[in-house]
């Protein structure tokens, strides 16, 4: 006991001396160590009371502050007050009692205000405990008689107040008649403590306000009964009349609401009775209310309605009371009752609510003929010095706005503008008011659905000025110039549509114009378009909702508009036209593109329908465009990208595999088409569409074999084309990879000899591998084709024959006399196959060889190449006789120097 004492003093210390805001770590701790001291045996200690007091000041203090939540102030109190109780003395002085019951009773009370009624009964039940030992002590010592009296006063509202509060704990806790016992306690009190009967009457009023919002109605009913009684007990210290009347309205409510037909008479009487004691529009409303809900006749209600009149009732109040009626099916009573309070206010400015109130039931009624006949004498005196109020007015058009809008859907045209055209009438010629724009383009639809365009023309002209910068007003500005084919004045329109939807602009009832509103317009402006056959102004309006909606699906429909349109065009035009309809549809598809991978909101089939449907758009578009490599490479490159978006699969991989082809091939054909230009940027990127494919095509490899498809050798073609115009290193590797596939056949080895000399490329030593294996094969046929044989063997002569001096040497002429053993070959099997310029050629070749090494003095190689140009002579055809003079004689001389100078040898040795 005392080592836990000890810890609570230290703690209560520690939070007196404690000066940060952050109480509640202690306070916890505090509670914990006072509850376990609950049971331990009391002990008198002037430290711990002087500890409990000095507490309990410190938790007042902090309340004024408002430092401490209702938690920790109901936490500090509760340990003060066990502390005090805790150290009490065997004989408590009537000082110490008095403590005890100012710390018990506010401690229950804050626990009560933090909803802890079973906390707060321990404590309100310490208090009363006291209270009887304080007057037992005030008995027993019987002090003067006066003294006394007035301490027994003052003992018995203490019970009085404790009581009360633990009738509001019961309450709480759902124990009604417990809080029954307690109330009648206090009650039976009040007759000596009669100032008390205002606390005691409101007290009862809170549990009847309590019990109705659990709608325990009958709970309700007896408290607020209880209430009034009790403030009828003491006239003199009574509730004053407004607040009984209050009781009683609030009694009639719980009447009303609990079963209005059995409690009939006791609501109205409850509702009289408020209104005997004080009359209030609140109260003569709810007496209404009471006899419309249970259906009493017009007569009864009539009496309420005239004595509600006879009352200082605002206008407000007496049209929502015709709205009631209206609404329980009075509508008798309702214009009756309307036609008085028209009276009742015929000087009143406010006087003009009532009339459109009643313009608005009749319409509603059917009435509308007479509905007319009020609006037409509200016009009347709006230029008459009768004006409405603005709210009022705008109730008004909202009325008339409705009106013609219905008969707008019901497609009866001329009656919606009668009904357009009463509101007009309120507005000045030259206001401006967006209000006035938006009439006018009401009335402008309906001249266009009557086919009046002059009168809608003028109708729009008057929307513009007023509001110009909306995009309802822009888009009847639209329908007026597609009528009149103006398409330049429709672009403008849809343009201001655009803009205006990219910033919209606050209106004066502080709505703002939204996006979608535009995003539709804009569709909508299409459709007329093309009702009209005015397909160059549609595609503004889908290009211009493309650019400023933010709705992907609404983007990608619009896409798909454009699609199609810029495609049925294309059927009809020319080349060249054709070209430029494929410029315009390129941009479309792109932005699909990007729509479809940033779209969030759709499915994965949608998205998947959506990227095959612009995918197969972008790869026949691209075989339009044979003509046009660049474009065909946008669009294969486009259509590859759209398929990434759907499920692999091997039909897909196989589409992406031809498109990439498709572009790499195209990339090298621009190159080819303009090989003056830098081809870098063009090559580099023919090499990484090369690079994706044949990751592609390894993927589809492993899913089967494809024994008849060239992919792998135009792969490799294409990839040794881009590396020898780059003048890549890696080039050579290319050409051994295409010597190392399965059957290679000789032509595509003629290709990369081809390949490897077309400027920019010149890579002589790969082309002659090339052509030596070509030729190598074309001899391996059962059938060889000597033509293409020559052909090969020409180009190896060609590049391996000396051009200069500088390039005569021993093995590189050994390697060209092999290659004419060759054709001598191929010449002397068929003669009569082997082309006569070609023999020529050969001839000419060798014998200028001879010359340029008898011109280096290497006679026995002049000799031998000379000899051999006399060879192919024989083989001219028609021109062997005239070449044959001609190197006979040229020879003989060439012979004849060789011997001299193997003369002049032998005389200088």
């Amino acid at each position: 006991m005392e080592p836990c004492l000890s810890t609570v003093k230290c703690l209560i210390d520690k939070l007196l001396k404690r000066q940060q805001v952050d109480y509640g770590e202690i306070i916890e701790k505090l509670f914990s160590e006072v509850s376990g001291l609950e049971d331990c045996t009391k002990i008198t200690d002037p430290q711990c009371e002087e500890c409990a007091i000095q507490l309990w000041n410190w938790a007042v203090t902090k309340n004024v502050g408002s430092a401490l939540s209702n938690n920790q102030k109901a936490k500090v109190r509760h340990v003060a007050c066990n502390l005090l109780y805790f150290c009490e003395p065997e004989h408590p002085t009537e000082g110490v009692i008095r403590k005890q019951i100012l710390m018990s009773s506010k401690t229950g009370r804050s626990w009560l205000d933090c909803k802890d009624p079973q906390m707060a009964d321990h404590f309100l039940r310490l208090a009363v405990k006291s209270l009887e030992n304080l007057y037992s002590q005030l008995t027993s010592r019987s002090a003067g008689v006066a003294d006394m009296t007035f301490t027994k006063g003052d003992v018995e509202k203490d019970l009085l107040r404790i009581l009360s509060f633990q009738a509001e704990s019961a309450i709480s806790q759902g124990n009604n008649q417990e809080a029954v016992a307690y109330i009648q306690r206090c009650k039976d009190m009040l007759q000596g403590l009669p100032k008390e009967t205002v606390y005691l009457s409101l007290m009862c009023y809170n549990f009847g306000v309590d019990t109705y919002n659990l709608t325990k109605f009958e709970d309700s009913a007896f408290w607020l009964r209880q209430s009034y009684d009790i403030g009828k007990l003491n006239m003199k210290y009574a509730p004053r009349p407004e607040a009984q009347a209050k009781v009683l309205r609030l009694l009639a409510t719980v009447y009303l609401e609990w079963d209005c037909h059995k409690f009939q008479e006791k609501a109205l009487n409850a509702a009289d009775l408020a209104n005997r004691e004080y009359a209030t529009v609140s109260g003569q409303h709810l007496k209404i209310r009471i006899l419309l809900r249970c259906r009493s006749s017009d007569d009864h209600v009539r009496r309420g309605l005239d004595e509600m009149l006879k009352l200082d009732v605002p206008i407000e109040v007496c049209l929502g009371m015709v709205k009631l009626l209206m609404t329980e099916d009075r509508e008798v009573l309702a214009f009756e009752f309307l036609k008085h309070v028209c009276q009742r206010f015929a000087s009143s400015p406010d006087l003009g609510s009532a009339l459109v109130l009643n313009i608005e039931l009749l319409l509603q009624r059917g009435k509308e003929l007479l509905g007319k006949q009020k609006i037409e004498d509200i016009i009347t005196g709006h230029y008459t010095g009768k004006q409405l109020t603005p709210q009022t007015l705008s109730s008004l058009h909202v009325i008339l706005w409705d009106k013609a809008s219905k008969y707008f859907e019901d497609k009866k045209y001329s009656e919606a503008l009668q009904w357009y055209s009463y509101s007009l009438s309120f507005f000045k010629a030259g206001q401006m008011e967006p209000n006035l724009a938006k009439l006018q383009r009401n009335r402008a639809s309906c001249f266009l659905q009557l086919k009046q365009l002059d009168k809608a023309k003028e109708a729009v002209k008057e929307a513009e000025r007023c509001d110009p910068e909306n995009i309802f007003t822009q888009f009847s500005v639209y329908k007026i110039a597609v009528l009149e084919n103006n398409v330049k004045k429709a672009a403008e329109a849809v343009n201001a549509i655009g803009q205006l939807s990219q910033s919209p602009i606050a209106k004066e009832d502080k709505l703002l114009v939204s996006e979608d509103a535009a995003s539709s317009l804009l569709s909508l402006a299409a459709q007329i378009a093309l009702k009209n056959e005015q397909q160059e102004t549609a595609i503004k309006a889908l290009e211009s909702l493309c650019e400023n909606s933010t709705d992907e699906a609404q983007v990608l429909t619009a896409l798909r508009c454009l699609v199609r349109l810029v495609l049925s065009t294309l059927e009809k035009t020319s080349e060249e036209m054709r070209i430029v309809g494929m410029d315009t549809l390129l941009p479309y598809l792109k932005m699909a593109l990007q729509k479809i991978s940033h779209q969030s909101h759709m499915s994965v089939e949608q998205r998947t329908d959506e990227a095959n449907w612009f995918r197969k758009i972008a790869w026949n578009s691209a075989l339009q465009c044979e003509s046009s490599p660049d474009r065909m490479k946008d669009f294969f490159v486009l259509s590859y990208q759209l398929s990434q978006i759907c499920p692999e699969d091997r039909t897909l991989l196989m589409g992406q595999k031809t498109c990439l082809l498709m572009a790499a091939a195209a990339s090298l054909e621009v190159c080819r088409r303009s090989p003056h230009s830098d081809q870098t940027e063009e090559l580099t990127q023919a090499l990484e569409y090369i690079q994706i494919c044949w990751d592609v095509w390894k993927t589809l490899k492993v899913s089967g074999s494809f024994p008849l498809d060239p992919t792998d050798t135009l792969l490799l073609l294409y990839e040794f084309e881009a590396r020898a115009k780059l003048n890549d290193p890696k080039v050579e590797m290319v050409l051994e990879s295409v010597l190392e596939l399965e059957n290679v056949e000789s032509k595509v080895l003629e290709i990369i000899a081809a390949l490897a000399m077309e400027p920019p490329a010149h890579f002589p030593v790969l082309c002659k591998k090339a052509l030596r294996v070509a030729l190598s094969l074309h001899k391996k046929q059962p059938q060889t084709d000597l033509t293409r044989c020559s052909k090969c063997i020409h180009s190896l002569i060609k590049l391996s024959l000396p051009t200069g001096v500088s390039e005569v040497e021993a093995h590189g002429l050994e390697e060209v006399w092999s290659y004419y053993e060759e054709a001598m070959s191929i010449l002397a099997t068929t003669p009569e196959d082997f082309p006569e310029t070609e023999t020529l050629w050969l001839l000419t070749r060798a014998w200028n060889t001879g010359i340029l090494l008898y011109s280096l003095a290497r006679y026995p190689e002049a000799e031998k190449w000379c000899g051999l140009a006399i060879r192919f002579v024989c083989h001219l055809g028609s021109l062997q006789e005239s070449y044959e003079k001609q190197m006979s004689g040229l020879y003989s001389e060439v012979l004849d120097k060789l011997d001299k100078a193997k003369k002049n040898l032998v005389t200088e040795e």
